[in-house]
């Protein structure tokens, strides 16, 4: 697996029923952008110390470990940089 260039996560676990993801503390907050995806998602955080997910038009939610979070298809979202490794769990 590793760190595909065009992304600011790496996949360390890949299974046809989830993902886990994760995104490295020293991540520049820029290459976080606001996006959507094609599918719905549930994601589970796994752990994570100050990351925030914010969804277009509301106010951010803190990512805490146990925290699981359903993303329609097309709903423009993002996650806000926190003080050290996020890593959450993609199920789709």
């Amino acid at each position: 697996m590793g760190k595909n260039k065009m992304t600011p996560y790496t996949d360390i676990e890949i299974t046809d029923k989830y993902i886990v993801r994760e995104f490295d503390e020293n991540i520049d907050p820029i290459e976080l952008m606001w996006h959507r995806d094609l599918e719905d998602r549930t994601v589970e955080v796994l752990e994570g110390n100050g990351w925030y997910f914010q969804r277009d038009n509301e106010l951010p939610l803190e990512l805490k470990e146990g925290v699981n979070i359903f993303i329609p298809a097309l709903e423009w979202h993002r996650v806000i940089k926190g003080n050290n490794i996020l890593k959450i769990k993609i199920n789709g």
